[in-house]
């Protein structure tokens, strides 16, 4: 919109004319001096335009700025909002890190279905499942019991292979920011670094009963209902080292040591301490 020289009036400063324009700002000439005045916020209440045509027009572009206006400030009390909620969560989060006390079952192993297998190695993300009776039934089951200290493993079996045949896929620690008792959406993400896939070969020589053991049945292994089991912590140490024993690419005997290093130093563990496995196959 070309407003140079239209005539316009300044309830202080008369009757002037439009010398300068650009989108933010006009320079109107006036008897005795030249003004600068912001474009388009001082029409209406300050300054009138004698062309009605041109009135017209402004009062549309100055009606576009305001719903502008009022776009640009809902965006930003809405960020200011979130950013509300994100400091609640922080203190929140904050809160449950410093009365944390470590668990000694506070890692998850997990069944892996047919479809699972691919995706929880892929997407590095696992779903706790829905809780089928209680006054939860239908939401999602919380991992409550998992923290920054967990780690997830990954296991699954071929529907015509025994029980005793479950193979390890995979383990990785919890994303840097999970809390378990926090998780609403069942959904467990994989920390950014620490991410181990073994291949076919290697997960065929860690069967995950070499591990773990039922103390209440130590000779039996099975495993009916429910998607994942709480997991202890020297338990998931010992696979670790055994992952490290299987690696031969050096990146991925890197990464496998500095995840045990890792895992060791978020669960106070030394490797004097974690004793040689003792899961149900090694008592058949």
């Amino acid at each position: 919109m070309n407003l140079i020289n239209k005539k316009v009036t300044h309830k202080r400063f008369g009757i002037g004319s439009i010398v300068n324009q650009n989108d933010s700002s006009i320079e109107i000439h006036f008897a005795s001096e030249n003004k600068r005045f912001v474009f388009p916020d001082v029409f209406g209440k300050h300054l009138t335009i004698h062309d009605k045509s041109d009135a017209k027009l402004l009062e549309e572009i100055i009606q576009k700025k305001e719903i502008e206006r009022k776009e640009e400030e809902s965006r930003m009390e809405e960020a200011k909002e979130l950013q509300r909620k994100e400091l609640l969560l922080r203190l929140e989060h904050e809160k449950l890190m410093s009365n944390h006390k470590l668990h000694p079952a506070s890692q998850m192993v997990f069944w892996c279905d047919s479809e699972e297998q691919n995706s929880s190695v892929s997407e590095w993300n696992v779903f706790s499942g829905i809780l089928k009776s209680g006054n939860n039934k239908g939401k999602p089951n919380k991992p409550s019991r998992l923290h920054q200290n967990s780690a997830v493993l990954l296991t699954a079996r071929d529907s015509s292979q025994p029980e005793s045949d479950r193979r390890i896929l995979g383990v990785y620690m919890v994303n840097e920011k999970f809390v378990g008792k926090l998780c609403e959406d069942g959904h467990i993400p994989a920390h950014s670094k620490y991410r181990i896939q073994l291949t076919e070969q290697e997960s065929d020589q860690l069967l995950f009963w070499q591990y773990y053991i039922n103390e209440k049945f130590p000779e039996k292994m099975t495993w009916k209902t429910g998607k994942y089991r709480y997991f202890e912590n020297l338990w998931m140490a010992q696979i670790l080292l055994d992952i490290i024993s299987l690696k031969s690419d050096p990146k991925e005997l890197e990464l496998a040591q500095q995840f045990f290093k890792h895992f060791c130093k978020m669960n106070q563990l030394t490797v004097q301490e974690i004793p040689k496995p003792d899961g149900a196959l090694t008592r058949i």
